[in-house]
């Protein structure tokens, strides 16, 4: 069994290392983001706001980058392609979590069965008149550490679970707050801004 956690133990490992670097990389200055994004449309350069989005990594940047494609579209339209534009990069935040906790949960019940096989160990040395002190304490030591090594383990991946869903809240609040206050900006301050050249074109 402490084979079985030594490998369940590395699982966890590059999972967590793999899901701390994706979220790292996905997870940027949203507010910074916005401001940048609001300061090169109030210069009425669309594309290069698109362009932008496209060189970000991230979900902010790519539900910002929805928006700004339906620029011209009223608020119900704008709305439910931001929307799904969050939908489709929401699940890959979440992705290998479930596993993680899984490990998490399953570790301790690996540990138990090491510690139930170590006591059946003790218990058939007991039949046995001739089996010293020793074997009976090597049947103990099995049980003991087929429970540490389940808590061991466990209790780093909880704690590398709750860090990981800590890290997807945060994302998930940044793309919720970029989207809302992208259409708000493009659906107020962008569009007086274009009808204002518009508008002096007119009087000329």
């Amino acid at each position: 069994m402490m084979g079985v956690l030594l490998g369940l133990g590395l699982l966890v490992l590059m999972l967590a290392v793999e899901r701390t670097l994706f979220l790292h990389r996905g997870q940027i200055r949203s507010t910074a983001f916005i401001a940048g994004i609001k300061n090169i449309l109030a210069k009425r350069r669309l594309v290069e706001a698109l362009t932008v989005c496209e060189e970000t990594p991230g979900p902010v940047a790519a539900v910002v980058k929805a928006a700004l494609l339906h620029a011209d579209a009223d608020a119900e339209t704008m709305r439910f392609y931001v929307q799904e534009a969050a939908i489709v990069e929401l699940p890959a935040l979440e992705r290998r979590l479930g596993s993680i906790a899984a490990i998490a949960q399953v570790a301790p019940l690996v540990g138990v069965l090491g510690t139930v096989l170590g006591m059946a160990t003790t218990f058939l040395a007991f039949e046995k008149d001739y089996m010293s002190a020793s074997a009976l304490a090597t049947g103990m030591w099995q049980a003991l550490l087929g429970t540490a090594g389940g808590l061991m383990l466990a209790i780093p991946a909880h704690l590398a679970h709750h860090f990981l869903t800590g890290r997807v809240r945060a994302i998930v609040r940044d793309v919720e707050w970029s989207g809302n206050e992208i259409m708000k900006f493009l659906l107020t301050d962008y569009r007086v801004a274009l009808a204002v050249p518009a508008a002096d074109e007119g009087e000329k």
